[in-house]
């Protein structure tokens, strides 16, 4: 297979003068981090002679369109296939051409002095051939494994039986991450993490490039190993840090990750001990035990929700007694105890057989079908099985309920977003701080104000200093300065930190989150194309795709039907329960509260809703609203509604048609439920 190379790239490189550092980085689907890290590179290599490849294995997400068109200056490496983690860092070694080379991750960020702290350290520092800095997690916390040692067979058998974690501190014990040193020193180490990794030329030259033997995991290892025993140091560095964000680039294959990185460490077992047959043996042994633990967890969480789904249909076999019988006792003590048991197993091996216990396991179709197949398989052996034939009624209840209730559950799961996803999550939003007060700041949020459903409700600015706070931007309050992060998080009840990096140094943001890893606190990095909010636990993009061709939930005759029916039976119970505490209430003063009340016999009798857009008297900004948005019916008048509940000082006409569009697209009981309650609150 030949990489196809941009015409940057290429052996011509060799006869340029030497440069001081050629950085390397293999991508592989993503995009967003990858953005985010180049961005900080170039940042970092201001003032430094050098070079950037990115190496892509066959991306599917748009992150060579997106290097080409934004890094022009990045020698890109286009790979027509995954050629894993070693190869494709060979094929950009061979044509870098700087004095010291640089191994890093896609999903990291660096500082501005990240480079020039590390080339510094090599210039002081001959006996050092290659070294690592201190990583890192995007909470702050230390990242361990940017410093360990080599599995031997004791460092091995402290992992594999749990003493290092039981006896982090000891230096007998805790040397697999080597805990018992302070991560605030720098000192010799066996090996650094691979999402980190510069190089000299020299000692490339000499030991050679990444062993492409190991497609992922374990490269790093080996040749931290050969440099070594050719006679030169490896280093953890700690004055300088990067955040890495670990592992995104498998969560987007399909590679089973446990049985690679096992299969990497028998790999460097075999090479580096295999000599010793004792040594090899106790290696193997302890890796295999290590592999089959973890092989044995994700089996244990398949069991958990095989078993939790069991439950389920007992219940509903329970429910279903209750509604065939009106008495679970007469139903359960006439039931074989089979009955228990018996169904259930059949529900949860269909749909096992189906797939959803796989990588569809949040699959609502998929667990329907398996339960729908399932209950065929039940009703087959009631039919049959005589003294099993308790009610047909039953089986028809229960089959009912679960049909709903699992795949139910799967979309409850689904709600938490993943990365890439598209599913609708709550209008309520983790309470979030954007830290800037630039355009790029104030850009962010127009760009979460106009998404409706955001999963960020903004309670405030942080400025880079303290003279600005207390005043306003687009309405939302400069509530304190990078001085005071902590500080305003404890306050506020803060869950989320967005970072604009337009006009943040990258020093700045490590060095918050370094002081605020103590607080359970989500730290989130906006990249200059302000198109993506990245993050430890998921990427939510940020730009919006047109409202277009869409078919609306409101205009589909069964959401209209269920929404009357919920403005009856909640109006009529509002004007049973609160229509006298309203009016006493409301004596001598206009409350909101008092006026919803008296207003619900309008929604009783049909002339406006609970939920639905603003109204006046005579309907004339619902009429504009329509106009606006091509004449769409966007839904009767109601007492609340997404443009209500988000009504804010300078709300544009541009906004305010995107609630009312977003609302007729995606109106539903759970929407209309969810409005109801945040006005409230």
């Amino acid at each position: 297979m030949r990489p196809a190379c941009s015409p940057r790239s290429g052996p011509l490189l060799k006869v340029l003068a030497p440069l001081t550092l050629s950085v390397i980085i293999v991508n592989y689907n993503v995009r967003s981090f990858l953005e985010n890290a180049l961005t900080s590179i170039s940042r970092a290599m201001t003032g430094i002679e050098g070079e950037v490849f990115v190496v892509d294995n066959a991306s599917n997400d748009g992150s060579a369109a997106m290097v080409r068109g934004s890094f022009p200056s990045v020698h890109l490496i286009e790979n027509t296939e995954n050629v894993g983690f070693a190869r494709a860092n060979n094929m950009a070694i061979h044509q870098a051409a700087g004095e010291f080379i640089l191994l890093i991750n896609p999903d990291t960020v660096v500082q501005e002095d990240t480079f020039r702290v590390m080339l510094a350290f090599f210039k002081e520092h001959p006996e050092a051939g290659l070294a690592g800095c201190k990583v890192l997690n995007p909470d702050g916390s230390f990242q361990l494994p940017c410093r360990r040692s080599f599995p031997t067979p004791w460092v091995a058998f402290t992992k594999v039986f749990g003493l290092a974690g039981l006896f982090p501190h000891s230096r007998l014990f805790g040397r697999y991450n080597l805990t018992y040193l302070d991560p605030a020193k720098t000192y010799p180490v066996d090996a650094v993490s691979g999402s980190f990794m510069m190089v000299r030329r020299t000692v490339y030259e000499k030991v050679g490039g990444l062993d492409e033997s190991f497609f992922m995991y374990g490269e790093d290892l080996d040749w931290c190993y050969r440099v070594r025993g050719a006679g030169w140091k490896v280093f953890y560095v700690h004055e300088t840090a990067i955040i890495h964000f670990k592992g995104e680039s498998t969560k987007r294959s399909d590679i089973d990750e446990v049985r690679v990185f096992y299969s990497a460490m028998q790999l460097f077992v075999a090479k580096h001990f295999g000599r010793f047959t004792a040594v090899r043996a106790f290696l193997s042994f302890g890796i295999a035990v290590r592999e089959t633990m973890a092989s044995l967890a994700l089996l244990a969480r398949t069991v958990l929700r095989a078993a939790a789904d069991m439950a389920l249909v007992d219940l509903a076999l329970v429910l279903g007694g209750l509604m065939y019988f009106g008495d679970v006792e007469r139903f359960a003590s006439g039931a074989d105890p089979i009955i228990w048991f018996a169904p259930a197993l059949l529900v949860v091996l269909s749909m096992a057989g189906v797939g959803a216990y796989s990588m569809y396991r949040n699959s609502a179709r998929r667990a329907a079908l398996g339960v729908l197949l399932g209950y065929v398989l039940i009703s087959a052996a009631v039919f049959f099985v005589k003294h099993l034939a308790y009610s047909r009624a039953v089986v028809a209840y229960s089959g009912v309920i679960s049909i709903v209730v699992l795949p139910g559950l799967r979309i409850a799961l689904r709600q938490i977003r993943k990365p890439g996803s598209e599913h609708r999550r709550s209008l309520f939003g983790s309470r979030t701080l954007i830290v800037g007060t630039g355009p790029s700041a104030r850009e962010i949020l127009r760009k979460l104000r106009a998404r409706v459903d955001d999963g960020y409700d903004v309670v405030g600015f942080i400025d880079t200093t303290n003279r600005s706070i207390g005043e306003k931007l687009d309405g939302v309050g400069i509530v304190g300065s990078l001085e005071n992060v902590g500080k305003v998080v404890g306050e506020q009840k803060v869950s989320d930190v967005i970072f604009s990096t337009d006009g943040l140094s990258y020093g700045e943001i490590l060095s918050v989150i370094a002081r605020s890893n103590t607080r359970s606190v989500n730290f989130r990095l906006v990249p200059n194309s302000l198109e993506a909010i990245i993050g430890k636990t998921r990427i939510d993009q940020l730009d919006t795709l047109p409202l277009v061709d869409i078919a609306y939930n409101l205009h589909l005759p069964s959401r209209r039907l269920l929404k009357r029916g919920m403005d009856l039976v909640l109006s009529f119970a509002g004007l049973v329960v609160l229509w006298i505490p309203a009016i006493l209430l409301s004596r001598g003063s206009e409350p909101g509260f008092g006026r919803l009340v008296r207003e619900l016999p309008a929604v009783l009798a049909g002339r406006k809703s609970l939920v639905g857009l603003p109204g006046d008297g005579d309907g004339g900004f619902a009429r504009d609203l329509s106009r606006r948005c091509g004449g769409a019916d966007l839904g009767p008048i109601g007492l609340t509604g997404l443009i209500q509940i988000n009504n804010r000082p300078g709300l544009t006409d541009e906004e305010v048609d995107r609630y009312a569009l977003y609302y007729a697209k995606n109106q539903s009981l759970w929407l209309d439920v969810e409005i109801i309650a945040k006005s409230l609150l």
